[in-house]
């Protein structure tokens, strides 16, 4: 008789315990499972070295904090791998549709870029550290901005009346927050 909860719950269990718990182990298998095959994705999708990192890292904040509030449990560590691929492509799939993207015509970048994966591994454990410290030192309203539409998936008009904003100064808001991670992250 085959018992089909053996190791894989525990497996799974004890993984998002750990990410939850900000265990730089955890947190570096799932970056390190997980960043080339995102790159190579936007790499093959008409982007570059650089958007490819950008993207990761906002999927990458967004499965953290979606475990840190408890809104995502997997059913395995394929899931899991899953559930980041499907945040970056759909991430990216929405900077190909906006209007920032279609005013750029991208260079094809892709020679130059295949090969800039040099440091990746030295640079993990401190990118990881990085996203703990930094969306913490963000302010009360970035922090909520960012929660709501990243997490939340909150409409730019639903954060905009919680706000009492304009929808065009709450994207600008969300932007802004956005770009001083980015800053944070890159220090």
């Amino acid at each position: 008789m085959h018992d089909h909860t053996s190791n894989i719950p525990i497996i799974t269990s004890e993984q998002i315990v750990a990410i939850k718990a900000n265990d730089s182990m955890a947190l570096k298998s799932l970056y390190h499972n997980n960043y080339h095959k995102v790159e190579k994705y936007i790499l093959n999708n008409s982007g570059t070295y650089e958007q490819a990192q950008d993207i990761f890292q906002e999927a990458f904040i967004a499965v953290w904090r979606n475990i840190q509030l408890e809104k995502f449990y997997p059913a395995n560590e394929t899931a899991l791998d899953g559930y980041l691929f499907t945040i970056a492509k759909n991430k990216w799939l929405d900077h190909l549709r906006s209007s920032e993207h279609k005013k750029v015509v991208p260079m094809n970048s892709h020679a130059a870029n295949i090969t800039q994966d040099d440091g990746l591994a030295e640079d993990e454990n401190e990118y990881i550290a990085a996203v703990k410290k930094n969306f913490v030192q963000l302010g009360d309203n970035c922090k909520e901005v960012l929660t709501r539409f990243y997490y939340h998936k909150e409409s730019m008009r639903a954060i905009a009346k919680t706000f009492d904003w304009t929808e065009a100064t709450a994207r600008n808001n969300k932007y802004r927050c956005l770009q001083r991670l980015r800053e944070l992250l890159k220090k």
